[in-house]
């Protein structure tokens, strides 16, 4: 039962509202007439720039700055002091002259030697290393020559290149070398000689 009635509400339904759907939508549809607002009126352009006149330029007026002189300048007057006289002192009398020198009572000369021959050298006076070795050279000399003409000290002023004809030299000085004094106002005195002694040996 309950499945017919469901059955024929279902058909009544259909039928009968779908007719008045159809019907609902087949009605006249009315035309509407849309007025179309008039556009806003165009503004008008702005009115174009009047020219603005520059006036000319007009210097500023020169302004002079007058400036005070300078105050003269304030000389001062300074009394002048009195100076103190000097005093005279006389001056020291200048010293006596010292006495003159006492004249020469002698020769005044330096040393000489007593023969002409005490400075020559031979073979004989030849250290034997050194004449085996043939050496040979000039050895120079200064020797202190005492009040008596003898010879004190010897030094080698400038070597042969050979110590041993150095050191014959000097011992030959030393013993063999006899002088005349030197004198000052006819008196004795030391003195000094350099000499150049030659050491050669004789080739036959």
């Amino acid at each position: 039962m309950v499945g017919i009635i469901h059955a024929l509400l279902a058909y009544a339904f259909v039928t009968g509202l779908a007719l008045k759907a159809i019907k609902k939508v087949i009605e006249p549809i009315e035309a509407v007439n849309v007025k179309e607002e008039a556009p806003p009126p165009e503004e008008p352009p702005p009115p174009p720039p009047k020219d603005i006149e520059i006036p000319p330029y007009v210097p500023p007026p020169e302004v002079t700055v007058q400036s005070d002189a300078p105050p003269p300048p304030t000389i001062s007057v300074q009394a002048a002091t009195p100076q103190p006289q000097p005093t005279f002192t006389p001056a020291p009398p200048a010293p006596a002259a010292p006495p003159p020198p006492p004249a020469p009572t002698g020769p005044t000369q330096a040393a000489q030697p007593a023969n002409s021959r005490i400075f020559e050298v031979s073979e004989d006076d030849y250290p034997p290393a050194s004449l085996r070795a043939e050496e040979e050279g000039v050895t120079s000399v200064q020797v202190s020559i005492n009040a008596q003409g003898r010879v004190d000290t010897c030094q080698v002023t400038a070597t042969s290149n050979f110590p041993k004809l150095d050191e014959r030299t000097c011992k030959i000085a030393q013993t063999r070398w006899r002088f005349k004094p030197a004198l000052t106002n006819g008196t004795p005195v030391a003195s000094t000689l350099s000499k150049r002694i030659r050491w050669q040996i004789n080739r036959k």
